[in-house]
């Protein structure tokens, strides 16, 4: 049997060590330094397609950072990796050169190849997870370029059990390594064994730091309690071998988990984890052969971000932008790893667009059962089991679940009962300014958000039509009526600065978008006139079928958007949200604070503009735009929410039109691919509600 897992019968039922009821030494210095989450722009993002491993993982700059567990919202690692030593030095994973590769294009399956600083060796990782429990598998490949280069590999591990770094217990049990908070347990093993075992407070001579300044761990602790813990072990035959990191509610499962994975063997696992993605990518249909690896991780990337307990949860990104504040000692952080009506909604249309209706379907009853308020509203964002986060009333957000239901043809009674009416009736009672809008900052008058209502609204009557309810179906084309022939009245200047001065706001304070009102920017962006700030918002009335495409005042609208917001990368095209932004790196290059930051290029900008192009009939243009969103893309296929807006590079990492340290992969970027490149093959933007364009689109055929 496996060193690492040889634990007696009696050892597993009293071995006080095991449980964490009394241990040899316990280390001091709790409890430790700030924790901090990793970076959130991930190259890599996987999980198994069964609802029985209920574990996610993220890679990043060569080593693993966060994995989820047993929930999408509740991260528990900062990150596992591997230190080398030599005669001369030992050196971190994530301080050599780096390279990540896609190892099955039909499959979340990723390796990442580091190479030592001055090339005498490279460590090749493979990463899987057994489908049929939560357990990470690594399988591990040192290779030197001659005989003795490496004196020792040691295992560095730093969990952040139940999304907190503090609070966290961790001990030594034979040669495995347990660590804790709450009920959540993590099981750390390697089938050639572990030795050197030793747990540590980050900061206070941990293993890493005894490395670094002894080249060996001298000062071993077999427990340390209640803090912000670090893990590290010496690896036995380290030239090739499989590590395995399993969770469960305590530390039998977790053990039980590591064990059995280990026994069934990375080469097995990895093949059940790739059968079980080949055979969900055999439903869905195919795009243009140009893009069929781009869209099979963008279907797949979707269908992993949503949660195995609470089913059609589907989160915005698996990652922290920026690491999420002063630090992660608490576990009140949601990051990206939360749901919202809005971005749900863009998955959902993404996977009924490319054949997957179950998915889509699960989302809607999500959104109808688990986030619904009883007013009819829904909240900001959520936790995976609908417990709101922030409190902001978006309407737009009110608005997408009906538009989702109307696709979807949910028109029964009891929906339209239950869900569709009270939301519809919420809008006409609260709309058509909303108290934030689409980018959940500003209050007022905003086309976008004024375009999801009025399309909401005509979904609605067609549902209630269904249903027979002739009076609430006239009530809300009534409103979406008046609200289309005002749209332009309360959002568009008529004597703003630019070079059409009559163009589309990002938003105004009240209905009157010629009167200069002020505009405060978020994160200390600053004050202006408000027909001074523009963004391409208004798109929403063209692919939600209220406007035409060659719109007069679209056209110019989009003039100025594209004097203002528009940058040419080497990738292609992008937009800013709109010009004064300030959510993103600051103008050094350091990581967005909540302070004055500068708002980079957002990737799905580029995709509504190739729908855009759609809608006018210029498949052309589109493709550009699908071009441009494939080559974001990061090297394991990820699209990020923001990318790189200048050629100087103020950190070594980032590049011209190439991804910053924002949420990666942004779910509503993948969705933005694959609907794209659907909507290029059918020859008109599948999303588009067939029954607003009839009604203000005459004569134009929607697919």
């Amino acid at each position: 049997m496996l060193r690492s897992l040889v634990i007696s019968t009696l050892a597993l039922l009293g071995c006080s060590a095991l449980f964490g009821q009394a241990t040899n030494t316990s280390a001091p210095g709790a409890p430790g330094l700030d924790a901090h989450w990793p970076s959130a722009a991930k190259n890599g993002f996987g999980t198994a397609n069964t609802l029985a491993s209920k574990l996610w993982f993220t890679l990043h700059n060569g080593v693993l950072t966060e994995v989820f567990y047993p929930r999408l919202d509740l991260p528990n690692t900062q990150s596992l990796e591997l230190i080398v030593c030599t005669v001369n030095e030992c050196q971190s994973e994530r301080t050599m050169h780096h390279e990540l590769s896609v190892a099955d294009a039909r499959a979340l399956t990723f390796q990442q190849i580091n190479t030592a600083s001055n090339g005498a060796y490279r460590i090749t990782k493979t990463y899987t997870t057994d489908p049929e429990r939560a357990t990470l598998l690594i399988q591990i490949t040192l290779t030197a370029n001659s005989p003795n280069t490496i004196a020792a590999v040691y295992v560095y591990y730093d969990p952040s059990l139940n999304n907190s770094g503090w609070h966290d217990t961790g001990w030594s049990a034979g040669e495995t390594l347990l660590s804790s908070d709450g009920n959540v347990t993590s099981a750390l093993s390697a089938s050639s064994g572990f030795a050197e075992l030793t747990n540590n407070f980050l900061g206070r001579n941990d293993g890493r730091q005894q490395l670094q300044s002894a080249r060996t761990v001298n000062e071993k602790y077999q427990r340390a309690e209640n803090g912000n813990i670090v893990q590290v072990a010496r690896v036995r035959e380290p030239e090739s071998f499989t590590l395995a990191l399993a969770f469960g509610g305590g530390a039998e499962q977790a053990l039980r988990n590591a064990r059995s994975s280990l026994r069934k063997g990375f080469s097995q696992a990895r093949r059940e984890y790739e059968a079980g993605w080949h055979a969900y990518l055999k439903s869905l249909q195919p795009v243009d052969i140009r893009y069929q690896d781009q869209f099979k991780l963008a279907a797949l990337t979707l269908k992993a971000l949503e949660d195995k307990t609470y089913r059609g949860a589907m989160i915005a990104s698996p990652a922290t932008p920026w690491g999420g504040g002063a630090n992660a000692n608490e576990p009140g952080v949601s990051g990206y790893h939360a749901v919202w009506s809005r971005d749900l909604y863009q998955a959902a249309t993404a996977f009924q667009a490319m054949g997957d209706r179950a998915s889509a379907n699960r989302a809607l009853s999500y959104l109808f059962n688990v986030q619904q308020k009883p007013d009819g509203s829904f909240p900001q964002n959520s936790w995976v089991d609908g417990r709101p986060i922030g409190g902001g009333l978006q309407l737009d957000q009110v608005a997408w679940p009906l538009i989702l239901a109307y696709q979807l043809q949910r028109v029964d009674h009891s929906s339209w009962l239950k869900h569709v009416k009270p939301a519809a009736d919420f809008m006409l009672a609260h709309g058509p300014a909303t108290q934030q809008e689409r980018w959940e900052e500003k209050s007022g008058y905003s086309p976008a958000t004024i375009a999801a209502e009025i399309a909401g609204l005509i979904c609605a009557a067609q549902i209630a039509a269904v249903n027979h309810d002739r009076d609430s179906a006239q009530a809300y084309l009534k409103k979406a009526d008046e609200w289309a022939a005002a749209v332009d009245r309360w959002t568009a200047t008529a004597n703003g600065p630019y070079i059409s001065r009559d163009y589309y706001l990002r938003i105004t304070e009240n209905d009157n978008p010629n009167d200069g009102a002020h505009v405060a920017i978020n994160s200390g962006g600053g004050n202006y006139d408000e027909r001074r700030i523009v963004d391409a918002g208004f798109l929403e009335l063209v692919r939600l079928g209220i406007k035409p495409a060659r719109d007069p005042l679209v056209v110019r609208s989009l003039g100025v958007v594209d004097s203002l917001l528009k940058v040419e990368t080497p990738n292609g095209a992008g937009w800013y949200r709109y010009n004064h932004d300030a959510y993103g790196e600051t103008a050094d290059g350091s990581d967005y604070d909540g302070r004055r930051g500068v708002g980079r290029l957002w990737t799905l900008l580029t995709g509504e503009r190739g729908e855009y192009d759609v809608a006018r009939g210029d498949l052309g243009a589109a493709r550009k735009r699908l071009d441009a969103l494939m080559s974001f893309a990061n090297d394991g296929g990820m699209i990020p929410e923001q990318v790189w807006d200048r050629r100087e590079s103020v950190r070594s990492e980032f590049s011209f039109g190439e991804g910053t340290g924002s949420a990666t992969p942004l779910a509503w970027s993948m969705a933005q691919f694959v609907r794209l490149a659907i909507s290029i093959k059918q020859g008109s933007n599948v999303e588009t509600p067939r029954a607003v364009a009839a009604r203000y689109l005459k004569g134009v055929a929607i697919h």
